[in-house]
């Protein structure tokens, strides 16, 4: 219904509770309160409408009325009322009537919320009506999907919810699973919670259901992986809503639905984000390096939606950093947004821009991060990685940002290549400032991201779709792995944590076997065919990661997820002086004088010694 029909019929039914009202009061005597009555339908007729439609009543779609629209009626009924009986009492004042009963208004209150009420409420249910009519008329349509949700929580019931408002998506759900109890056999949004999660085949069978929607954002990945396999037995067809630390910043919509992805199957027991990361982020300058990469523009992603007064995203890439800015202009439009294309070995250019920017936060996630192709190229990993964060640093200093979180790498601890043990110069550069200067500079290492751009699992996703093979370097390989929005999520939350020289470690879990992860995208993709060739070890692969070095001593913090690593303190070394030296060595081109340079100030550096260097 149109909201100009809504004002026609309000009258009458303000009318109606205005005579109720005195009814109630004066019973059929109110004939002697003439004068009141008249004086009282003027107001109700003039003051109530336009209390509505100052309030936005008129401006809701009442067709798919929710809890927020039922509280703003209650509000503009209740605010109109006492509109009225302030002017009542100034008529009294003014004589303008001789009496007035106050009974009267709080009638008149309680039966507009109930006829008004009832008018929208009808409406609503009307149109629920037609929609669950028409789901149940789909339900005989051969191209219509019969969905089975699983999960019965919030995020199933929005699901559900909007499924049903939307039929053109040409989906019928027709029931919830969930392992609670107490659900199983109640009607949640509707529809009935018919069995348990491992009750996929029997209610499947009843129901011809075609498609399961899992619903369950903080599920761990066992989970997830059981449900799947269950849909694949079947033959059923299956979708998800991404995991909670995914969803940060936006929420549960049937747009969100997606096919599962290998990220779902090793998805981690989900800790509750805490969001410390809020208190100081919100209305803060944070500046972003390596903003075009899939960490630092998921870091984007999530500081954007905690509120900063303004977000700058600096990065080398033009290309990565354009994209990265489009979408967060998109999804946060409000946003105060700034670009910056700079090489962090731009130490100069670096300087003027953070005095000219005055940046509070920063988190530095520029680097260099393939292997074999920093093993090829020692020179660029030395310069980008080590002497990159030393310019960050000394600008960081200089323009007084208070708080400093470098992104690391599990390759930094023992390091076997010239990538992590560039990444362990950073580490031990920004701990050893962060002591000296009494500043919050902290580092946060952790393993591989799932599915980052030029990840092991990209280019298996790319084999897969070529129809194979599959190249892995060695069957024993082993590889810790986190999704890009678990790990930026916690980086977030490590910087909560820290007071300056800390060296945070993610936990991880355990080492994942790499063809374990291959057979499962496999699976994913509905193939069984594909072969995996395995191509032997490429130069500084290490066969399984470590997250800190021998003898390091771990402790709790405050986050479940996020472990404080104490490794042997090296303050004996100038490491600001080291990554100098370091970098002579990488200005003559010759990867030896770099291996000799990183041996000596690295005593857990252990390369490769008859390594053959491609140059690229």
């Amino acid at each position: 219904m149109r909201n100009r029909y809504f004002l026609l019929l309000d009258l009458p039914f303000l009318w109606v509770a205005a005579l109720m009202a005195f009814v109630l009061r004066f019973d059929l005597r109110f004939t002697a309160y003439r004068d009141a009555f008249l004086f009282f339908i003027v107001l109700a007729s003039v003051i109530k409408p336009l209390v509505f439609f100052a309030s936005g009543v008129y401006g809701r779609y009442w067709r798919y009325a929710s809890i927020p629209d039922v509280v703003a009626l209650f509000l503009a009924i209740t605010g109109s009322s006492i509109a009225i009986l302030v002017t009542l009492v100034v008529a009294l004042w003014a004589s303008v009537i001789p009496s007035f009963s106050r009974s009267v208004v709080f009638n008149d209150w309680l039966l507009t919320i109930l006829l008004v009420g009832s008018l929208r409420g009808s409406v609503r249910l009307v149109a629920e009506s037609q929609r669950i009519g028409g789901a149940g008329a789909q339900k005989h349509d051969a191209n219509r999907k019969v969905v089975l949700i699983a999960g019965a929580g919030e995020a199933g019931m929005i699901v559900a919810r909007d499924l049903r408002r939307n039929p053109q998506m040409g989906m019928v759900p027709i029931g919830f699973l969930d392992d609670d109890p107490a659900k199983i056999g109640h009607l949640i949004a509707g529809l009935r919670v018919r069995g348990r999660l491992d009750d996929v085949r029997t209610v499947a069978a009843a129901h011809q259901v075609t498609l399961v929607v899992i619903a369950m954002p903080t599920a761990p990945g066992t989970v997830i992986r059981q449900l799947s396999e269950q849909c694949q037995g079947l033959s059923l067809e299956s979708m998800i809503i991404p995991g909670v630390f995914e969803l940060v910043g936006g929420r549960v919509t049937i747009n969100r639905l997606r096919e599962l992805q290998i990220a779902d199957l090793l998805r981690r027991p989900h800790a509750k984000p805490s969001f410390n990361a809020e208190t100081y982020l919100r209305d803060r300058t944070v500046l972003i390096s390596g903003a075009g990469g899939s960490i630092g523009a998921e870091i984007c992603r999530q500081v954007a939606a905690l509120g900063p007064a303004r977000l700058i995203m600096l990065g080398h890439g033009e290309n990565s950093v354009f994209e990265a800015h489009h979408d967060l202009q998109r999804d946060f439009p409000n946003l105060s947004l700034q670009t910056v294309i700079c090489d962090v070995r731009d130490g100069s250019r670096l300087q003027r821009l953070f005095m000219q920017l005055q940046p509070e936060i920063v988190f530095h996630a520029a680097a260099h991060k393939h292997v074999p192709l920093m093993e090829g190229n020692p020179e660029e990993a030395i310069t980008n990685n080590a002497v990159g964060t030393r310019n960050m640093l000394q600008s960081a200093l200089a323009a007084g940002v208070s708080r400093f979180v470098m992104i690391s790498t599990d390759k930094a601890a023992v390091p076997r290549n010239v990538m992590g043990a560039s990444k362990r110069l950073a580490e031990e550069l920004v701990r050893q400032t962060a002591r000296r200067f009494g500043c919050a500079f902290m580092v946060v290492r952790f393993g591989n991201v799932l599915a980052s751009r030029g990840s092991a699992v990209s280019i298996f996703q790319q084999q897969i779709k070529r129809g194979g093979p599959i190249t892995i370097t060695h069957a024993d390989m082993k590889r810790y792995f986190m999704t890009i929005a678990e790990a930026a999520h916690l980086v977030l939350e490590a910087g909560a944590i820290g007071r300056g020289g800390e060296l945070f470690v993610l936990r991880m879990g355990d080492p994942i076997p790499v063809v374990d992860l291959v057979r499962d995208m496999i699976r994913l993709s509905g193939a069984d065919d594909i072969p995996i060739v395995f191509t032997g070890v490429r130069p500084g692969e290490k066969m399984t990661e470590s997250l800190w070095e021998e003898g390091a001593v771990t402790q709790p913090t405050a986050h479940p997820d996020i472990l404080a690593v104490h490794e042997e303190a090296t303050d004996a070394v100038d490491w600001g002086a080291a990554i100098e030296h370091i970098a002579l060595a990488a200005g003559t081109g010759d990867p030896q004088d770099i291996l000799r340079e990183l041996r000596r100030y690295l005593p857990t550096f252990s390369p490769v010694e008859d390594r053959r260097v491609d140059r690229v």
